[in-house]
């Protein structure tokens, strides 16, 4: 679809509002962090009316790095975090995944307003098409004349793919930070061996 639009002169651009869910759901958790007696996640504490406003506050969509579109994390700790920078790491971590359906469950209309408005500002430049994922009961809400559901014949390959993410993103941490020390013969192994590593991690993660 992107390779159409480009041949049509279009400007594609993407936009998943599980990057917005994903956002909101990992200041919750670092709120109950911070606030809770025994620092564990507690919805009823933690998804008040007064919180998801402020949480929502400490979103901001706009262009940043590069002049590219991008969602911005400001508050409770987190100083000008894009998401694009932790979209595949921390965004991804059980911390933020566990608690993703009852975060969603409370937010779909602040994600609905939020998303709107970013379709709104990227679809204002001339040329550009906004193609927007995410769950089929978030963006019916969404005005569009084209809209389509993708269908997966094997609904595991959801959880393989977040998990090869994962493996990818704390692998190349690993990678990036031991490069310079690396001789290219030895490169396959260090790649090899920063990715059982990161499998090692994820695993006690999970348990």
């Amino acid at each position: 679809l992107k390779h159409k639009l480009i041949a049509q002169q279009k400007v594609p651009v993407s936009w998943s509002n599980g990057n917005v869910f994903r956002s909101v759901t990992l200041l919750a958790t670092t709120w109950c962090e911070q606030q809770c007696h025994d620092h564990q996640f507690d919805k009823d504490k933690a998804l008040t009316a007064a919180n998801l406003q402020s949480f929502m506050k400490m979103l901001s969509f706009g262009k940043f790095n590069n002049n590219q579109w991008d969602i911005q994390i400001t508050g409770l700790g987190y100083d000008k975090v894009l998401v694009s920078d932790i979209q595949n790491t921390l965004l991804k971590s059980p911390q933020v995944s566990k608690h993703i359906p009852t975060v969603a469950q409370m937010t779909q209309g602040e994600v609905v307003m939020f998303a709107a408005d970013a379709v709104q500002q990227m679809s204002a430049e001339e040329g550009v098409v906004v193609l927007l994922e995410g769950r089929e009961q978030t963006v019916n809400y969404v005005r569009t004349p084209l809209r389509f559901t993708l269908m997966l014949s094997d609904e595991s390959l959801i959880g393989k793919r977040r998990a090869a993410q994962r493996l990818m993103a704390a692998a190349l941490d690993d990678i990036v930070s031991s490069s310079n020390d690396t001789p290219p013969k030895e490169e396959d192994k260090v790649v090899r061996e920063a990715l059982e590593s990161a499998l090692v991690q994820m695993v006690k993660d999970i348990e």
